[in-house]
């Protein structure tokens, strides 16, 4: 299969030269580049596949009946930080 480039861009002078700072012995700035999209690629795919299984964890939640309204959960925890700032107002350290 035959390779493919990646667009240039332009960039300052200042950043390029930063660049060049932070490349490791014998590393290349294509190779620098290379390496951070196919992280930022990699990352966006979790990110989506994570929206992905979350949506389907909330429908499966409705459908089933089982799930807990945000309102719910926050008044929860908004109770147990009272109780904690209540707790450390009467023992400060």
């Amino acid at each position: 299969m035959k390779t493919a480039t990646i667009p240039p861009i332009r960039i300052e002078p200042s950043f390029r030269r930063e660049i060049e700072q932070s490349l490791d012995n014998g590393e290349t700035m294509a190779a620098l580049v290379e390496n951070a999209v196919r992280i930022e690629v990699s990352r966006r795919r979790e990110q989506s596949e994570f929206v992905r299984r979350g949506l389907a964890a909330i429908a499966r939640s409705e459908a089933a009946g089982d799930w807990i309204p945000a309102e719910t959960v926050i008044a929860k925890l908004e109770a147990k930080v009272a109780v904690a700032r209540e707790r450390q107002k009467n023992h400060p350290q």
